[in-house]
């Protein structure tokens, strides 16, 4: 066990490490020291990583939970509302927290919330989330469960040595256990175990009742939501563990007191940071920067270029909290990448390393074809696109299919698609050099087109006006 401590948080302590007794200015330091337990195992790598901020309740990270952890499988959750139709790489932390539990044997559980999303999640938000329709959330419903069962498919198949030492996943709804109840069962039942003054001293609570907008009834019971969703898992499923990013504190320890009033079981609260963008906004879809991990919203190309663009000053971070590469590795990555960090190597391989869990080796694939098209004008990377590619790559650029005709000159194509004005003035546009075939520049408007040059091998032809304006043809008969 370890020493009694003097305690200076009334509910909240980080998990145990150095840096964060070294950095932290305790009274009475001495009487800190940490537990044999403490020094090995699960949490301490998650934290060491970064993966983990928060446990609560207050000093369970030291003895109490990894313990639990030591006796044998547990089983873990995390909740994902449906308020749109595909996560985002604010979510990612989250699910990576999950799938190291599951690689650790234990067991995870992603509860989608079918119907807290028709509550809405205060925590963290302004004002109030526009109400969703039960179709529009049963249809977002689909989009995350599909990414969900990628994305721990892709981390099974390219990030474990042993699939069979993986704990079991489960996708759960929670609009399933709401249906049975009508809203006096349920305030009759659940809501006496809630007392006012504990839910209004929440900070999401807080924070809105002093904006001017204010907080609606609804917004403010979601931690009764929330608190019965642990309540419920951990009746079905004898979940211990709950797992949220650091703006669920407050539901966690709601969870965790209605829990222990309604079983006097013990139960526990992790949280992982806020992923937050270079101007300290949370990344997310609520803030209008969402970085979607399903393809149809973010193509792997798109989240490729997001990662690789990030500082300097995140890689190390970075590659601790969204890469699977053990904390050596990732020393290493940076040592190369200091002695010339213009060659952007930890920047490299963090997107790889994103994209293939996110999308597969076919994804990544994909965003490399992409980037050697666009930044490097790879004429084999073009050629070798498939038309879906093309249209991710090129999202804002018209897609047309013509018919080749004999004789079609340059100028021909350009005017078919619109791409310069009619009259003189297309013309000298071509002739003045303005425009790019297949990222080739062109000044000869009565050029007839040639297969395997100006059409490529998989019938696509790229051309580009001026600096930004590009437009696909596909040629039918070829």
């Amino acid at each position: 066990m370890a020493a009694p401590v003097t305690r200076v948080c009334p509910r909240v302590w980080k998990l145990c490490s150095s840096s964060f007794f070294r950095n932290t200015p305790f009274p009475n330091r001495a009487h800190f020291h940490l537990s044999v337990i403490c020094n090995n195992g699960l949490l301490v790598s998650l934290n060491k990583r970064g993966v983990l901020k928060d446990c609560f309740p207050e000093g369970a990270g030291q003895v109490q939970l990894p313990l639990l952890l030591q006796s044998g499988s547990q089983t873990v959750y995390c909740g994902f509302d449906p308020t749109a139709d595909s996560l985002h790489a604010g979510n990612l932390l989250a699910i990576i927290g999950l799938l190291h539990f599951r690689n650790a044997g234990h067991n995870v559980i992603a509860l989608i919330g079918g119907a807290t999303a028709q509550i809405g999640d205060p925590s963290g938000k302004t004002r109030e989330r526009e109400a969703l329709h039960a179709d529009v959330v049963k249809q977002n419903e689909s989009g995350i469960r599909e990414s969900l069962h990628r994305i721990f498919a892709n981390h099974e198949l390219y990030y474990c040595s042993d699939p069979k030492k993986l704990g079991t996943i489960s996708v759960l709804n929670n609009a399933k256990w709401y249906k049975g109840w009508n809203v006096v069962a349920f305030l009759s039942d659940i809501g006496r175990h809630f007392r006012m003054g504990t839910m209004l001293s929440r900070h999401s609570v807080q924070s809105r009742l002093k904006s001017a907008e204010g907080m609606s009834f609804t917004e403010f019971s979601y931690q009764l939501f929330q608190a019965y969703d642990f309540y419920n898992l951990h009746q079905l499923y004898n979940c211990k563990i709950q797992l949220g990013g650091r703006d669920q504190l407050g539901n966690l320890m709601t969870g965790h007191e209605f829990i222990q009033k309604k079983t006097n079981e013990e139960v526990y609260g992790l949280t992982t940071p806020l992923i937050t963008t270079s101007m300290g906004d949370k990344l997310g879809k609520s803030a209008g920067n969402a970085v979607w991990l399903n393809r149809e919203r973010t193509s792997p190309f798109e989240l490729y270029q997001y990662f690789l663009r990030q500082p300097d000053s995140s890689m190390e971070s970075y590659l601790r909290l969204f890469t699977f590469l053990p904390v050596p590795e990732v020393d290493k990555v940076m040592e190369v990448h200091l002695q010339d960090p213009g060659k952007r190597t930890a920047q490299k391989r963090l997107a790889a390393e994103v994209t293939k869990l996110v999308h597969g080796k076919d994804g990544l694939e994909s965003a490399k074809r992409c980037t050697n098209t666009l930044y490097h004008s790879d004429l084999k990377a073009l050629e070798e696109m498939s038309d879906v590619e093309l249209q991710e790559l090129f999202r804002e650029a018209p897609f047309l299919e013509l018919l080749l005709e004999p004789g079609t000159t340059v100028l021909d194509a350009c005017r078919h698609i619109q791409a310069i004005p009619d009259g003189p003035r297309g013309y000298h546009m071509v002739r003045d050099g303005g425009v790019w075939i297949n990222h080739q520049r062109t000044d000869n408007p009565e050029q007839v087109l040639i297969p395997g040059n100006h059409i490529l091998a998989n019938g696509i032809t790229l051309i580009r006006v001026g600096k930004k304006n590009f437009y696909i043809l596909k040629w039918l008969n070829l």
